[in-house]
C-alpha cells in the first residue's frame, strides 16, 4: 500500500501536492515519507486515572502499535473518556454512565472521521467503553478489531476471593451492624489488587465475552486479566490482525450480523451476564441498521443454557474462568450443543466454528458446565413483560433462590429517597421497592444502583424484598431486581402510576410483571398524571435526555444507518 493508494481514506490527507500542509503536520510529529505513504490505523484507548479498570490500557495501546507497524501500517494513537460505574455509583455522577457510551462513541467517530484513519484498534476496560468502542466501530465500518484490556485479579479477605461487590455488600453488612468499622476498612484495602476492570461477571466482562462472541476481537483474547504477559501478546496480535483486515477488506458490518449478535446474546445468557447486556447489544445492533431489540434477545436467552458458575450469582470470579480456559470453552460448549451460528464470521478472518475446531472442552475444571448439566435450562438473565412493563423489563435470575415474588409497593422517585429509606430500614420484607424517574430520559441517564442493591443484600434482605426501576443495575447486583422498566415514568409509563401499597407480582418463570390493578384504573390514573421538569436544562446530559430512546431499543441516540450515503 502506497500513498497514491486510491483505496485508502487516508490519501485525502497526505496525497498530492494539496496535501503539504497536511504532511507538515505530520513531519512535526516524527513521522518520515515512509510512514505517511503507509495506511494510517487509529489506536483508541480509553487510558486514564480515573479507576484501575483503565490504567493499564496505554501500555497495552503501546504494544498494539509496535503490531500495527511490524505490519506495514503507522499506528496514531488517541484516547477518549471513561465514567467509571464503581466510583460514579451511588450518587448523581452516576447519571453520567449511560451518557459517556454514546459520547465515548461519538468521539471515536469524530477523530477517524476527522483525521481520515483507514483501520481502527479499539481498546477498552471499563463498563461503558466496550460496548462504545463496539458501536463506534460498526457505525465507522472501517476495519477494525476490538480488545478488552482485561479484568482485576480477586482480593482474598480471610481465604476466600473477593471483589468490589463484596465491599458493596459489606457496607451494608456495617450499616446493620454486622462488620465492624475496622473490619470493613481491611476489605475495602485489599479488593482491588491490580489494575482492570471488576473481577466478576458484571458488565466489562459480560461485554468482554460479547466481543468474542459477536466476533470483533480475537479468539481468546477477552479472558486474560489485565496484569499478565498473555494480554500483552494479545494486544501486538490485534495490532497485526488489522492490518490483514485491512488488506481482506473485511469490515465490522461483515461481522456483525444478525446471526452474530445472537452468538452475543447466547454468551450473555450462558454466563449468567449483566442485564446491561440488554442495552448494549441492541444499541451496537442499530449500527448496523438491524433490529434487535430486548424481545428478539429474549428469544435467544429462553433457548440458551446457563452454564457459567461465575459471580455475582455463582462462585467464581473472571480469573477463575481464565484458567479455565477461558471464554473459548463457554463457546466451544454451546457451539457443540447447537446454541451458536457456526457459521458467523470473525476478525480473524475464520468463522466462529473453524476458530473453535482445535478448542478441547476441559472436564478437568467445574466453571463452565458441559451443556449436559447446566446450571439452569435457560439463561442467567431474563426478559418479563406485562401491564407494568408493556415495553419490557430485564432481571438476572443467575443465583436466585426463588423465581417469584409478590408484593406491596413502596414508591420513591428517586435513587437517593430510596437509599435513605434502606439506610434506616424503613422498608420490610414482602416490600417491593419501587424507584422511578430514574430512566434514559426521566433521569436523565438511568442510573445504575448497585450501592442501593448491595446494601439490601448486606442487610441481609436480599431475597426479601424485590426492586424495580426504570433505571438500571450493575452487573454486580443480585437479588430479585428488574430494571429498565419501559415505558419509563418520564414518558408515562405505567411504573409512574403506581401508589404505596399496589400488589406487584413478578414471576420470572412466566415472564411476567404486572401491577394488581385494572385496565381502567390504570387509565384515570394515566390522566391524573403530570410530565415533570428535566433536572437538566443544559449541557450533555440534557442533550442525552431530549434524543434518547427506550432501552427496549438500547437507549441509542440516533437512528442507525439507514441509508447513509457514501462517501
Amino acid at each position: 500500500m502506497t500513498q497514491k493508494d486510491e483505496s485508502l481514506d487516508s490519501r485525502h490527507v497526505k496525497a498530492g501536492p494539496e496535501r503539504a500542509p497536511h504532511r507538515a503536520f505530520y513531519y512535526a510529529m516524527g513521522l518520515t515519507e515512509q510512514d505517511i505513504a503507509r495506511p494510517f490505523v487509529g489506536v483508541v484507548s480509553s487510558w486514564n486515572e480515573s479507576a484501575p479498570c483503565n490504567t493499564a490500557l496505554k501500555a497495552h495501546a503501546e504494544i498494539a502499535k509496535r503490531g500495527v507497524s511490524a505490519a506495514g501500517g503507522t499506528p496514531r494513537e488517541f484516547v477518549t473518556i471513561t465514567v467509571t460505574d464503581g466510583i460514579a455509583m451511588g450518587h448523581s455522577g452516576m447519571k453520567a454512565s449511560l451518557v459517556s457510551r454514546e459520547t465515548i462513541a461519538d468521539s471515536v467517530e469524530l477523530s477517524v472521521r476527522g483525521h481520515c484513519y483507514d483501520a481502527l484498534v479499539a481498546i477498552a476496560g471499563c463498563d461503558k467503553t466496550l460496548p462504545a468502542m463496539m458501536m463506534a466501530m460498526v457505525r465507522l465500518n472501517v476495519p477494525a478489531i476490538f480488545m478488552y484490556g482485561g479484568s482485576i485479579l480477586p482480593g482474598n479477605f480471610h481465604g476466600k476471593d473477593v471483589t468490589v461487590q463484596d465491599v458493596y455488600e459489606a457496607v451494608g453488612k456495617y450499616q446493620s451492624g454486622q462488620m465492624k468499622l475496622e473490619e470493613l476498612t481491611a476489605l475495602e484495602k485489599i479488593a482491588c489488587p491490580s489494575a482492570g476492570a471488576c473481577g466478576g461477571q458484571f458488565t466489562a466482562n459480560t461485554m468482554a465475552c460479547v466481543s468474542e462472541a459477536i466476533g470483533l476481537a480475537l479468539p481468546g483474547s477477552s479472558s486474560p486479566p489485565a496484569v499478565i504477559a498473555e494480554r500483552e501478546a494479545f494486544a501486538y496480535r490485534s495490532g497485526e490482525a488489522v492490518m490483514r483486515l485491512l488488506k481482506s477488506d473485511l469490515r465490522p458490518r461483515d461481522i456483525v450480523t444478525r446471526k452474530a449478535l445472537e452468538n452475543a446474546a447466547a454468551v450473555v445468557a450462558a454466563t449468567g451476564g449483566s442485564t446491561n447486556g440488554l442495552l448494549h447489544l441492541p444499541a451496537i445492533a442499530n449500527e448496523a441498521g438491524i433490529d434487535f431489540d430486548i424481545f428478539e434477545i429474549e428469544k435467544v436467552l429462553k433457548r440458551t443454557p446457563y452454564i457459567a458458575d461465575l459471580k455475582p450469582g455463582g462462585r467464581y470470579v473472571a480469573s477463575d474462568l481464565h484458567k479455565a480456559g477461558g471464554v473459548t470453552q463457554v463457546l466451544k460448549a454451546l457451539l457443540e450443543g447447537g446454541f451458536l451460528h457456526g457459521d458467523a464470521l470473525t476478525v480473524s478472518g475464520k468463522t466462529m466454528a473453524e476458530n473453535l475446531k482445535d478448542v478441547q472442552f476441559r472436564g478437568d475444571q467445574d466453571v463452565v458446565r458441559p451443556i449436559s448439566n447446566p446450571l439452569a435450562p435457560n439463561g442467567g438473565v431474563l426478559v418479563l413483560k406485562g401491564n407494568l412493563a408493556p415495553d419490557g423489563a430485564v432481571v438476572k435470575v443467575a443465583g436466585l433462590a426463588s423465581t417469584r415474588f409478590r408484593g406491596t409497593a413502596l414508591c420513591f422517585d428517586r435513587e437517593e429517597d430510596a437509599a435513605a429509606a434502606v439506610q434506616q430500614r424503613a422498608y420490610k420484607a414482602g416490600d417491593v421497592i419501587v424507584i422511578r424517574y430514574e430512566g434514559p430520559k426521566g433521569g436523565p441517564g438511568m442510573r445504575e444502583m448497585l450501592a442501593l442493591t448491595a446494601a439490601i443484600y448486606g442487610q441481609g434482605m436480599g431475597q426479601k424484598v424485590a426492586l424495580i426501576t426504570d433505571g438500571r443495575f450493575s452487573g454486580a447486583t443480585r437479588g430479585f431486581c428488574i430494571g429498565h422498566v419501559a415505558p419509563e415514568a418520564a414518558l408515562g409509563g405505567p411504573i409512574g402510576l403506581l401508589r404505596d401499597g399496589d400488589i406487584i407480582e413478578i414471576d420470572a418463570e412466566q415472564a411476567l410483571i404486572k401491577v394488581e390493578l385494572s385496565d381502567a384504573e390504570l387509565v384515570q390514573r394515566r390522566a391524573a398524571w403530570q410530565p415533570r421538569p428535566a433536572q437538566y436544562q443544559s449541557g450533555a446530559i440534557w442533550r442525552y435526555g431530549e434524543t434518547v430512546s427506550s432501552p427496549r431499543y438500547g437507549a441509542v441516540t440516533h437512528p442507525g444507518p439507514g441509508k447513509q450515503a457514501a462517501e
